[in-house]
């Protein structure tokens, strides 16, 4: 004959499975809104929950280490008056549970209704190892992620005997399941936050590393230009005092060495700008492009072979004007001296991009092969030895162009001219 729940009894089964499902909804419900700080507390909440839910005195977690060879206790709640046993577990040798490893690898509970029942199978056995803990049953449930064994989650009875229904251990499956996500979540957001420590340090340490190597440059060139001055007066006092006395042949060495000194003069106060770009101490306002570049044109000496057109509604900009400055003298004064036409032509234009304006300063110069175009935006990078360029403008271009979160870029062909490209922030 069949057997028969009655009503009653049924009742109360069902009655326990939904309250034990509604308790696993609301962990789970904590678990996903936590602050990762407070992860541990909720572990041993949700032990100490279910613990108590299922009648067990002691639940825990244990993580498995096969390269050791060990499994240790991580986790533990006790009821009250059951002695804790965490730190008594720590590195144990997964040769002692040969059964309960065998049943996890299967990804199978273990499960003992009766300690007292096990076989005495020597001071190394499993009822060797649970009855000094008091351990009248439990049941261990595999905590398996990526399909891969990683530790168990485990309730043990210690004042009687405890059964669990396949139900039961159904939910307690999950469990595992959420305490496997959660301690994954714990781990992924440590691991960040390691990185994120690593890369705050490195760019701290590059931060502090480019101010160091800035006041270096700026000190560097401040105390080069003296001697450079003296140089050059000396030089220029000399070739004044004898020019009715110096052959021609004489004065030309002099003259190259002026050339020279003056060449080290601009490099100099390359450096010297180069360096000074993010140590400006100023507050930046809003800049009109087209009064500035008005100025700027005024100090130039433009050969009058070539033509420069600025569009005359360039927008307003957040900034320093000095800055822009420097970026629009070192791109027409590029454009100027890469001019190779009878009729040269230097163009500057903007466009609205949206949230970044885009200017664009156009020659039809001797033009730049494509291998260079990152080359050329490099500090000391000149396509050519001859000249007295210091090959720093068009570092000193992006430097600036970056200290304001834009881009630059270069267009160019050959033998028919440039286009230098760079956005800048609009004004909020």
């Amino acid at each position: 004959m069949a057997n028969h729940v009655n009503p009653i009894e049924r009742d109360s089964i069902i009655d326990r499975q939904l309250r034990f499902q509604k308790l696993l909804m609301s962990i789970s419900t904590t678990y996903i809104n936590a602050d990762l700080s407070d992860i541990d507390q909720l572990i041993e909440r949700s032990l100490k929950q279910i613990g108590e839910f299922v009648e067990s005195d002691r639940s825990y977690i244990f993580s498995y280490d096969f390269n050791k060879g060990t499994t240790t206790n991580t986790y533990e709640w006790c009821a009250d008056g059951i002695t804790p046993e965490i730190d008594n577990l720590k590195d144990v040798p997964i040769d002692f549970i040969p059964q309960w490893l065998e049943a996890h690898r299967n990804g199978e509970p273990f499960y003992v209704e009766d300690v007292s029942a096990l076989p005495k199978d020597g001071e190394f056995g499993l009822r060797a190892i649970l009855e000094p803990q008091g351990v009248k049953s439990l049941i261990a449930i595999p905590k398996i992620k990526n399909n891969e064994l990683i530790g168990f989650v485990g309730f043990d009875s210690v004042h009687k005997i405890n059964t669990y229904n396949e139900h039961e251990k159904d939910i307690l499956f999950v469990y595992a399941n959420m305490l496997v996500n959660i301690i994954q979540r714990k781990e992924t957001e440590e691991h960040i936050k390691r990185q994120d420590a690593k890369r705050e340090e490195l760019l701290q340490h590059l931060s502090n590393h480019n101010k160091a190597l800035n006041e270096y440059a700026h000190v560097v060139s401040h105390d080069l230009k003296a001697p450079l001055i003296n140089i050059h007066t000396l030089i220029s006092w000399f070739i004044d005092d004898n020019k009715a006395k110096i052959d021609p042949a004489q004065l030309q060495p002099l003259k190259q060495a002026l050339f020279n000194v003056e060449k080290m003069d601009l490099l100099i106060k390359g450096i010297l700008n180069y360096s000074t770009i993010d140590r400006m101490d100023v507050e930046d306002s809003l800049i009109n492009l087209n009064v500035i570049i008005d100025e700027l044109l005024e100090t130039l000496l433009i050969p009058e072979h070539i033509d420069i057109t600025i569009q005359d509604n360039l927008p307003q900009v957040l900034g320093n004007t000095w800055r822009f400055k420097q970026v629009f003298q070192n791109l027409i004064q590029n454009a100027v001296a890469y001019c190779d036409k009878e009729q040269g032509k230097v163009e500057v234009s903007y466009k609205d991009k949206g949230t970044v304006y885009e200017f664009c300063v156009r020659d039809n110069g001797v033009g730049i092969n494509a291998n260079y175009f990152n080359k050329i935006f490099k500090i000391f990078t000149k396509l050519e030895s001859t000249g007295t360029s210091s090959g720093i403008g068009l570092s000193i271009v992006k430097k600036i162009v970056n200290f304001y979160k834009g881009d630059i870029w270069v267009e160019s062909k050959e033998g028919e001219g440039s286009a230098f490209y760079f956005t800048l922030l609009k004004p909020e």
